[in-house]
């Protein structure tokens, strides 16, 4: 078991309580590390050291910054395995799933720099006379991102941003996977940043999170995470009216129309639902499937699942690892549960494994319930897990009135042959990011990304990703007479 520290204005220290908690790996319930306790007290260290870090780093041209970035982005990929087993061994993510993850990394510093030179540029907007009027975007401060358990190395796309834009950050992880952010602040440690410009604080949302969140000093917070969580911080950052960018839940519709490619659609289906052992927020919450090809769907979906390797995460045939803790794996099959109690069909899945070596760590098997109704709680709360809902439908109005008939807009797919009535199903459907024959696999950078109603506000990824990170001053200049 090693002892790890954070990462605070350029230097590795312990928290100042001197307290520490224990890192468990979800794969086989065994303690991996110990790591420093975090409270206020280091909240207002690291912001401290944030803010003494951003004169020096604002005031560095867009140009020098983009260079440092790019340089960050080539350390990156010359550490990519090390970043990739701390994705494994602390989160339980397959060999080729956690590459994915941590080549992500290096796209994410890539694309700010790209991007970054151009984001602060200014605009004018009024010249008449012997007045001119223009705008430009400018820093926002210390930038707090609160980066989500499920995908613990994406809190590279929060920094990359804030940092391109010119502003500081100090990162709170997953307190229950936090080693990729360490590992990465390890890699950000051999750069030219300012010390403080980027700091790492370890420890409990209830104390960190709302420290950071109500924090006078932090003038915006990026937060991807659950719906719950997000109103927590909001009313924490209510306090000082800071800036907030929000990724929340998702219950995400897939619709299969009469006349889908079944094949492509069913494949698709099989890879969103597991990938990541379901815990994507874009992932298919509800499958509404026409009623003249459900029968053939679902017995396709379940012998496709029946298929997927599921196991430890270092060995490279293994397909889906465990959720993330047990009290996850817990609520997810109390999802189960419920499902079974208010009537769904439970098709596959649904009981812990027992036998060696899945009858250690937090597995959940793949779960697939049928005959689900647009009532019912599995259709209609967010599971976060590997556990596929299916539901028929005959009308396509219908449809699209229940598929809009939930709290969260994040994502939406719709499988079809008919180009007009993919382009109705676009535009009706109340999401972010509506996939026409394609769930989740076009999630790229150049694409902005961020939900609807309770999933959320703000843009991640884009130019408009990047402008969240700024604030837009006008200046009117009047020429003396």
């Amino acid at each position: 078991m090693k002892n790890y520290k954070m990462w605070i204005g350029g230097q590795w220290v312990e928290s100042a309580s001197g307290k520490t908690y224990t890192d468990v790996n979800p794969a086989t319930e065994e303690v991996i590390a110990r790591l420093p306790l975090g409270g206020v007290e280091d909240v207002d260290r690291a912001v401290e050291a944030a803010r003494k870090a951003f004169p020096i780093w604002s005031r560095k041209s867009p140009k020098e910054r983009s260079a440092i970035l790019n340089r960050i982005a080539a350390s990156v990929n010359e550490g990519i395995e090390d970043l990739a087993q701390s994705e494994i061994l602390d989160h339980g993510s397959p060999i080729p799933v956690a590459h994915v993850f941590a080549q992500m990394v290096v796209q994410h510093f890539k694309y700010a720099a790209l991007v970054g030179e151009s984001v602060t540029a200014e605009g004018v907007i009024k010249h008449h006379n012997n007045t001119m009027a223009y705008f430009q975007r400018e820093p926002i401060g210390v930038c707090a991102c609160i980066t989500p358990w499920n995908f613990p190395l994406m809190v590279s796309a929060k920094i990359a941003a804030a940092l391109a834009a010119g502003n500081t950050c100090v990162l709170k992880p997953p307190s229950i996977c936090a080693l990729p952010a360490l590992k990465l602040a390890e890699i950000l440690s051999q750069h030219d940043l300012p010390p403080g410009a980027v700091n790492v604080v370890t420890g409990p949302g209830n104390t960190v999170g709302e420290a950071l969140a109500s924090h006078r000093h932090v003038g915006m917070v990026a937060f991807t995470g659950s719906h719950d969580t997000g109103a927590t911080i909001m009313a924490a950052a209510s306090r000082t009216v800071k800036r907030l960018f929000m990724e929340l839940g998702g219950k995400n519709p897939f619709i299969v129309l009469q006349d889908a490619n079944v094949d492509a659609a069913v494949g698709k289906a099989a890879f969103a639902s597991f990938f990541n052992s379901g815990m994507v927020c874009a992932c298919p919450g509800r499958y509404y499937i026409h009623e003249s090809v459900y029968d053939e769907f679902v017995s396709r979906f379940v012998a496709a699942a029946k298929t997927l390797v599921v196991g430890d995460p270092t060995d490279p045939k293994t397909q889906m690892g465990p959720v993330i803790s047990a009290e996850h794996r817990a609520k997810v099959e109390r999802y189960i549960q419920i499902g079974i109690k208010e009537g769904a069909t439970l098709v596959l899945g649904g009981k812990r494994p027992v036998d060696p070596p899945l009858d250690k760590g937090y597995f959940v098997m793949p779960t697939v319930f049928a005959d689900v109704t647009q009532n019912m709680t599995i259709a209609k709360e967010e599971i976060f897990g590997p556990v596929a809902c299916f539901m028929r439908f005959s009308s396509e109005d219908d449809v699209i009135e229940q598929a809009n008939d939930n709290e969260y807009g994040l994502s939406a797919s719709v499988w079809t042959r008919n180009i007009a009535k993919a382009r109705k199903f676009a535009n009706a459907l109340e999401a972010g990011t509506v996939w026409v024959n394609e769930h989740m696999g076009d999630l790229d950078f150049g694409l902005p990304w961020g939900g609807f109603k309770q999933s959320g506000y703000g843009k991640e990824n884009d130019i408009m990703g990047q402008e969240e990170y700024t604030q837009v001053k006008v200046v009117s200049l009047t020429m003396p007479e």
